[in-house]
């Protein structure tokens, strides 16, 4: 009789152990009223929350080779990984995860349009641009060129660059047909829309032997080509802002100030191998990929730093509506 207890016991205590480990893992919930910037950090998986006196909030440190994040409005952080074959959205405010929706391996992007609460999923396996609800029902999708990647969007058009092909696909966000195709560089990469001058601005890595030097100038209507702007060397990074473009080369480790006629009013070396530039408060922020550390500009100087996980390769900014 006592062995059975005992066997008993030993069971049950297995199951309450494999029912803990089969919970799903929930992180430090972020307050809704709190504006943040976080890192997200590929070298060792882990998103950093960072106010604007450059204090850490918290650190959600993840079990899963996460590539890329981005923010589903205010409450609802969406992660994703090259060769992860789902994609998982958690509320910020609690901490918890909301769904996960199975997708195929290759994700190299997703991005969200505000204006109809909609985001959208390149692959460069399948070569598809996909578009969902934000509560991940599948809407539509297409067949694109190699390695589709960069996304933007304005009115009811979707732009996306394909990485490893030499065109540009613009797509009605609706329905996800194709409406026009631009030919563009290969290997371009980051992208901004400038509607202020009805004007869409292209960065990129450069091919082969010939690392790429410039951002060109697109019509936003026609894709005829406008210009370039001089930024050595590999401009990937680029953020508009309501009065200027962020734009970081990391083959220079240098930040470009641009105004939108194309003119570049400053530029300053900062970060070790630098993807990405944001605007958060009144700073401006580079993230270097290499010295995995923040760097908070302002006035053109350096103001202060923040260590974060290895590998800085994205930035979300919330801000409060003040």
């Amino acid at each position: 009789m006592m062995l059975k207890k005992w066997v008993f016991f030993i069971f049950s205590f297995i199951q309450i152990i494999w029912l803990a480990g089969c919970a799903e893992k929930s992180f430090e919930p972020i307050n809704r009223s709190l504006s943040f910037i976080a890192s997200l950090n590929i070298q060792e998986p882990s998103l950093d929350f960072i106010d604007e006196e450059g204090n850490v909030m918290a650190s959600w440190i993840f079990d899963k080779a996460y590539t890329g994040a981005l923010l589903l409005d205010k409450d609802r952080v969406l992660l994703y990984g090259n060769q992860l074959d789902q994609i998982d959205v958690y509320a910020l405010s609690t901490g918890k995860k909301l769904y996960s929706k199975k997708v195929k391996l290759g994700t190299t992007n997703v991005y969200y349009a505000a204006q109809v609460k909609q985001f959208f999923i390149t692959n460069s396996t399948t070569n598809t641009v996909t578009s969902f609800d934000v509560e991940g029902n599948e809407l539509a999708s297409q067949q694109l060129g190699n390695y589709p990647m960069s996304m933007a969007s304005y009115k009811d058009k979707l732009y996306v660059v394909n990485y490893k092909d030499t065109k540009l696909s613009v797509l009605a966000m609706k329905d996800l047909t194709i409406e026009q195709e631009w030919p563009i560089d290969k290997s371009s990469h980051g992208m901004v829309i400038i509607e202020e001058t009805n004007e869409l601005w292209i960065g990129g890595h450069g091919a082969g032997s010939k690392p790429n030097s410039s951002v060109k100038r697109f019509d936003l209507t026609t894709g005829a080509v406008r210009g370039e702007i001089e930024m050595p060397l590999m401009p990937v990074g680029l953020t508009k802002t309501k009065d200027k473009v962020l734009v970081v080369s990391h083959g220079h480790n240098e930040l470009y100030i641009v105004d939108f006629k194309g003119t570049v009013t400053w530029q300053k070396e900062v970060g070790a191998n630098p993807f990405v530039v944001n605007q958060f408060k009144d700073y401006i922020v580079v993230a270097g990929y290499d010295d995995h550390t923040l760097y908070f500009i302002n006035d053109g100087q350096v103001q202060k730093t923040v260590d974060v996980g290895k590998g800085a390769f994205q930035l979300l900014v919330r801000e409060d509506e003040k």
